[in-house]
């Protein structure tokens, strides 16, 4: 499975963290692999997922995560999954065959306005999927976007794409109560994780500035990265875990750690760089 990387982000499948907003980053790679670990980790930690998945089918999140050892069909008949299949959505609205359901609007309605600024429909789609009822006995909620950029392509503006993750962070990582003295306290419940592709050579402006901005208000960024020197058969990449401290603590430093990876069948391995098995 993927416990090198829990081992090296300190996560435990029992007592997972709450209140986080991860950034999955990729540059020259396909950090697909990484939505991977974080949806079978939080279905096997008990949580209740809301899945927005815009660049795969269901199916295909379903065959690779049963070789992780989880059955997606099975989460969500038992109602911890909640699956938005974003590609069929999508052909849905634009050939006119998307039925409302409950009488909501699709949660992507956004493609067929004039205007693609308002993604409130997406939105009240992750906050219903999430919001605890009295039968629910799950753990903490939890947000997984795959991804981001996606919504970009669709033709949200880059604006209505931060505005998005904000409010999802105010209704799934925070809740406000009313304490003592009648002042509000902040307790957080859940977690965010969204991944974004990223180029620092695109002239993609618009995507950029999404990625920088999610940056700069990440808890934890994962930043997986294609080798300089090309192709390699035995290192397939390197990934920066970035540890936001500064967040927390103004006087204190973001801790990096780098180490290359390779990608097996049903396993992961990391090592330090220059020290793969195969240079060994």
């Amino acid at each position: 499975m993927f416990a090198e990387l829990n081992e090296l982000l300190d996560a435990s499948p029992q007592r997972p963290e709450t209140g986080k907003f991860t950034l999955l980053r990729d540059t020259r790679t396909d950090g697909s692999f990484l939505v991977h670990h974080f949806l079978s980790f939080y279905l096997r930690a008990g949580c209740k997922v809301c899945f927005v998945a815009l660049l795969q089918s269901f199916s295909h999140y379903n065959i690779i995560a049963q070789k992780l050892g989880v059955s997606l069909t099975a989460a969500k008949e038992r109602g911890q999954l909640v699956f938005l299949e974003g590609l069929k959505s999508c052909l849905d609205l634009l050939f006119g065959e998307e039925e409302e359901q409950s009488g909501q609007p699709s949660p992507l309605q956004f493609i067929r306005e004039v205007s693609a600024s308002n993604l409130k429909a997406l939105f009240d789609f992750v906050r219903t999927s999430l919001t605890p009822t009295g039968s629910d006995s799950w753990k903490s909620p939890v947000l997984l976007v795959d991804d981001l950029s996606v919504l970009l392509s669709l033709g949200a503006t880059p604006v209505a794409v931060l505005d998005f993750i904000h409010y999802c962070r105010v209704a799934v990582c925070s809740q406000l109560k009313l304490g003592a003295h009648c002042c509000l306290v902040l307790l957080f419940q859940g977690n965010i994780v969204v991944l974004v592709h990223s180029n620092e050579d695109s002239e993609d402006e618009e995507n950029e500035l999404v990625v920088n901005s999610l940056c700069h208000h990440s808890d934890l960024i994962l930043w997986v990265e294609g080798l300089a020197t090309g192709f390699c058969k035995d290192v397939h990449g390197q990934i920066k875990i970035i540890r936001r401290l500064s967040l927390e603590l103004a006087a204190e430093q973001d801790r990096v750690q780098i180490y290359q990876y390779k990608i097996q069948d049903k396993n992961v391995t990391f090592f330090a760089r220059g020290l793969s098995a195969a240079v060994l």
